[in-house]
């Protein structure tokens, strides 16, 4: 079965079942699937052909659920964009892509209305809501394209598994973004390994929370429907707002980023709703504190499930469900495991290994580097023979996370390679360092940073974001650090900030903090 095939799927099965809820819209499986038609007609019309690249500039709307859809059944590769990034760093991946067609949201009009100016191959935006007024005679209003074209699906091409599905443009925090490709049998095969794993039905509510260029959420598109679930979408994060929804939405799941669940735990108002419709809450796009994680548990009273991955592996490698066996440890000896990065994921091979290339012990000691393969690896990057080369090797990917693993096969990330902190000849994994510190009560935020020293080579920064109403100075942040952390791996120097940078998936931006002290 093909991701072309999914959406018919939902509406044999699940006719009149609520697909959608956006706003003070719903929609049904057989509504959502007649919008998706007349989208699909509509591109055909303004002559898209298959393997052309539509982009998407969009929040977490119907529309931008409608595209992937879409571009499914037509088998066109979807370019999913960052709406934060700025209008020359569209430019620069629109013109990689060669994408033809722009399907933008009025919100982003003067960010993008200029693009075709500064892209040769884009012929046309086509606008969400936005008025049309403001439309050139290039553009396209997408709601009056849909009225203007029949719900009924368009002949769906010949598709093969190997066949490039989606291209996702790596956030840059490593240098120059790259284009994830993404297959048909990439997408397909986590979506069924999610299935598996996390036990979807047509009982479940997910809230796309996480943007939707991003896969953190963006996996849950195919998932879900295959089951027939419903999706509740929400524009933007706000913490109170999501923290409501779940009660009045009855959501039953959601993948956030630690950041999004950071804030949450940390709202007032997080203890005046009902979570009761809640069965577990994943965090993953980033490492994060056990600290953090007891207080989601705490507050929401279900289950926890840390994922890890990447872009490259569409995205699951790990997940922390537990063990059959280890549901019988303690809370706190269970707390641990949850807390970990996990073990691998049901469609994918994993190891850790030295820089020799051979296994590390399972000792949780032994650092190593994690590699994994699977029919959920991107087969490489748009274009780019030399870095697919670098990463994938004898068929594994290198994915430049560094980690250890325990007698249980669970790994924990310890640091990215480039974010490994080397002081005095000791290696130092900056997310031991800010585990430490979000248990101090006053943290909400932190960062851990390698700065250069004279002395030392590099030394260990903390950039600090504090509760709202609460103060505390360096000197005290550094002693609490002493009572658990080695003196090689305590911070020399704390800085304090209103708010981390972060990326536009949410992760918080170490690259741009370590910018002012390399010039």
């Amino acid at each position: 079965m093909g991701l072309n095939e999914l959406l018919p799927k939902a509406v044999r099965l699940h006719p009149e079942k609520e697909a959608v809820v956006c706003g003070d819209l719903r929609m049904t499986y057989r509504e959502l699937a007649a919008r998706v038609w007349r989208l699909a007609q509509g591109l055909l019309d303004l002559g898209i052909e298959r393997n052309d690249r539509v982009a998407v500039l969009h929040e977490n709307t119907h529309e931008f659920l409608e595209a992937y859809f879409a571009a499914a059944h037509l088998g066109i590769i979807l370019v999913s964009l960052n709406h934060r990034l700025s209008a020359k760093e569209l430019a620069g991946i629109l013109n990689d892509s060669e994408s033809r067609m722009l399907i933008a949201q009025g919100a982003f009009y003067e960010k993008a209305k200029a693009l075709p100016q500064s892209v040769p191959t884009l012929e046309k935006i086509i606008w969400t809501r936005t008025d049309s007024h403001v439309l050139n005679g290039e553009d396209t209003a997408y709601e009056a394209l849909l009225k203007n074209h029949p719900d009924q699906p368009p002949p769906a091409p010949a598709i093969s598994d190997d066949d490039v599905a989606h291209l996702y443009y790596t956030s840059g925090t490593t240098g120059q973004p790259k284009g994830v490709m993404l297959t048909h049998k990439n997408v397909k095969c986590h979506a069924l390994g999610t299935i598996a794993e996390l036990h979807l039905t047509d009982r479940d509510r997910w809230f796309h929370v996480a943007p939707l260029f991003h896969l953190a959420d963006a996996w849950a598109t195919f998932a879900i429907s295959w089951v027939g679930g419903t999706h509740v979408l929400v524009p933007s994060f706000d913490a109170g707002t999501v923290c409501r929804l779940i009660q009045e939405e009855k959501i039953t799941l959601s993948n956030l980023i630690p950041t999004m669940l950071n804030m949450m735990v940390n709202h007032p108002d997080v203890g005046k709703f009902d979570y009761s419709s809640l069965r577990v809450i994943l965090s993953g796009g980033a490492p994060i504190a056990p600290e953090t994680v007891r207080k989601i548990i705490d507050a929401f009273g279900c289950d926890y499930i840390q994922t890890y991955g990447m872009t490259e592996t569409s995205p699951y490698l790990t997940l922390s469900i537990l063990k059959d066996h280890l549901k019988t440890l303690s809370a706190e000896a269970q707390l641990n495991f949850k807390a970990k990065t996990g073990r691998e994921f049901i469609g994918v091979s994993l190891r850790v290994v030295d820089e020799e290339g051979n296994d590390v012990a399972m000792d949780e000691k032994q650092v190593g580097e994690i590699i994994v393969k699977g029919d959920t690896v991107t087969p490489g990057y748009w274009r780019l023979p030399d870095e697919t080369e670098k990463a994938i090797r004898d068929g594994w990917l290198y994915t430049g996370d560094l980690a250890v693993m325990d007698r249980e096969r669970y790994v924990n990330i310890v640091d990215r390679k480039k974010d490994m902190i080397l002081t005095g000849g000791e290696n130092v994994y900056s997310s031991e360092v800010e585990n430490v510190l979000y248990m101090h009560p006053h943290v909400l935020e932190v960062a851990v940073i390698g700065v250069p020293d004279a002395h030392w080579g590099e030394a260990v920064k903390a950039c600090v974001v504090l509760k709202e109403g609460r103060s505390v100075t360096e000197e005290e942040i550094i002693i609490s650090c002493r009572k658990d952390l080695a003196g090689y791996k305590t911070p020399k120097s704390v800085d304090f900030l209103k708010a981390l940078p972060k990326t536009g998936s949410g992760k918080i931006f170490k690259k741009g903090l370590r910018a002012p002290y390399l010039k």
